[in-house]
């Protein structure tokens, strides 16, 4: 996995902690624009499924 720290912890464990207190510490604007970002990466992911599953079935009613 990762190298350790001084610590004795795998230094992703330790990068963890950081991000969770650097989470809370976001300005409300950088954390609009992070669930923004999530939602728009939701939406390409479901728009993506959709076509997908319409395009199988349109290729599977033509057999």
């Amino acid at each position: 996995m990762g190298e350790y720290c001084g610590a004795g912890f795998p230094e992703g464990v330790a990068g963890q902690e950081r991000g969770r207190r650097r989470k809370r510490e976001q300005a409300p604007r950088e954390r609009c624009l992070m669930v923004l970002k999530q939602q728009k990466t939701r939406f390409y992911i479901l728009g993506r499924c959709v076509a997908m599953l319409l395009c199988w079935h349109a290729h599977a009613l033509s057999d």
